[in-house]
């Protein structure tokens, strides 16, 4: 049980005037600050929806935020990607390391763990544990499915959305309470058949109604505040001025995830190593075990292969019309190609098996 501050406490005149505001709403008020302190959200991803997703938790005061995301931070995200400025695209930052930097200056009282990894079936439990909700950030329906599979077996709520062009998504999922995403999307759209921000791009105004009812999601689940839920799929344009609740109805007993509890993408037989990265003409390829890169040693064995640069989190090693990005984790982002069989031939040559 969490109890709201005494009137004693030297922190609540401090804690008054930064959420003042936040403590005036009824659906917040001091207890809700008090229960938000004492929360910890994961944010998948740390892109568009991921960035005013983490900006607008830690400026709640929600008191501890887990972020995890496999990219850096490039000049064509600053245009969505709230949480980023030109120097960290300059200096080429893992977006999470980015992100983590950025919200001690907004909030120094969150505490931040930040994590650079490609969710997979081999951290997405651990990364899940001891949170209070999941925050989708993704822009893939495998990691998605993925989310969705560790949270109803750990019976974890979380908040799926999405948003290409000026159409955006967004439901939550709050295990044997509600349907899980694929009560509602048993499969993912066939290949091709959607449009993504590489073939339709994407507008900043999307992405804010999307993050901000994740957000008001967030803080409704975290304060207790259930009933206030919207329980459907939102969907919007803001282009086409629409703005939709359809009914996502009962939980469906056939479900592969909540109806028959099999949760296929947390096994490792499921795991597929090699990914091409929406509308960045790059392939991101992933040791088929754990390991680790001892990023300077690396760096020296490519220097006469071609040009070599990088910072404490990664490396960046150009060769003729491909750029390899390599993490500590072994992990690689090759870009100048869609193909993944060049992108795993290329990390063979430069990186190994």
């Amino acid at each position: 049980m969490i109890v709201a501050d005494s009137l004693d406490d030297p922190k609540l005149e401090s804690q008054d005037n930064r959420y003042s505001r936040q403590i005036l709403f009824d659906g917040i008020g001091r207890a809700g600050q008090s229960r938000l302190r004492e929360s910890r959200v994961l944010v998948v991803g740390c892109g568009a929806l991921g960035s005013s997703q983490i900006e607008g938790l830690a400026r709640a005061g929600v008191g501890k935020l887990r972020i995890v995301d496999r990219d850096f931070v490039e000049s064509s995200n600053l245009q969505r990607q709230t949480m980023f400025t030109e120097s960290d695209a300059l200096e080429r930052l893992p977006k999470a390391i980015a992100a983590a930097n950025h919200v001690r200056e907004i909030n120094s009282r969150v505490e931040i763990e930040a994590e650079i990894a490609d969710v997979n079936h081999s951290n997405i439990e651990r990364l899940i544990h001891d949170c209070d909700v999941v925050l989708d950030g993704t822009d893939n329906f495998a990691t998605r499915y993925l989310i969705n599979d560790a949270c109803v077996k750990h019976d974890v709520n979380w908040i799926y959305g999405a948003a290409v062009g000026s159409y955006g998504v967004t439901m939550t999922i709050r295990p044997n309470h509600t349907p899980c995403l694929r009560c509602v999307f048993p499969e993912p759209p066939p290949a091709a058949s959607a449009p993504t921000c590489d073939t339709a791009g994407v507008i900043m105004p999307i992405i804010s109604i999307v993050a901000a009812v994740q957000v008001s999601e967030t803080l409704k689940l975290l304060t207790g505040q259930v009933e206030s839920l919207h329980n459907s799929l939102m969907q919007f344009d803001v282009w086409r001025n629409e703005w939709r609740r359809i009914s996502v109805g009962e939980r469906a007993p056939d479900c592969l995830t909540c109806g028959l509890r099999r949760f296929e993408t947390l096994s490792a037989d499921n795991r597929d190593f090699a990914a091409v990265l929406c509308g960045r003409h790059a392939v991101q390829v992933s040791p088929s075990q754990p390991a680790q890169v001892d990023l300077m040693a690396l760096g020296q064995k490519l220097e006469s292969a071609g040009e070599v640069r990088g910072n404490d989190y990664l490396l960046r090693f150009r060769t003729g019309e491909y750029e390899l990005t390599v993490f500590r984790d072994a992990r690689s982002i090759i870009r100048g190609t869609d193909d993944i069989a060049t992108a795993r031939s290329l990390y063979a040559k430069y990186i190994g098996n």
